[in-house]
């Protein structure tokens, strides 16, 4: 009995050469500016983590598993989840409200860290966002060809 190999497209590769780079600084770009612009975390969160879905389409599941390591990424969404807990600690430990801007007067207005706290949440936000998202991404594929598998 022979093995179908399933060739993947050169064009769908070399787009997804070209769209994997471009997502993840589109990314990494929305988190670190979601303070002074439309934004924030949760949307570069997930441009990140849609590298999962570019590299299934592109490559297929093998190289998605080599890719991404499931234990880290579900340690990497509870880092970011603690992170964010954290960061809303502070404004009781300086003495005022919960998730208070408590680093408020760092930087000038408009440069990348002048909020403080704030930025610091963004970030653990996206950090958690694109772990979890990345997660659920990995999961749902491979249901997918665990389906396959059993037909």
């Amino acid at each position: 009995m022979k093995k179908k190999i399933k060739h993947r497209d050169s064009i769908i590769t070399s787009c997804a050469n070209i769209v994997l780079p471009i997502c993840l600084v589109l990314g990494v770009y929305v988190v670190l500016h979601g303070h002074l612009s439309p934004g924030g975390g949760f949307q570069g969160g997930v441009l990140i983590a849609a590298a999962a879905a570019i590299i299934f389409i592109a490559y297929g599941d093998k190289k998605l598993e080599t890719a991404f390591n499931l234990k880290r990424l579900k340690a990497y969404e509870n880092i970011g989840a603690l992170g964010f807990v954290l960061l809303g600690f502070l404004g009781i430990i300086y003495g005022a409200s919960f998730f208070r801007n408590v680093f408020h007067d760092v930087g000038a207005l408009g440069k990348l860290y002048s909020s403080g706290t704030i930025f610091w949440m963004n970030f653990a936000v996206g950090f958690k966002v694109l772990a979890g998202v990345g997660f659920l991404l990995i999961i749902m594929v491979k249901a997918m060809n665990s389906d396959e598998k059993e037909e």
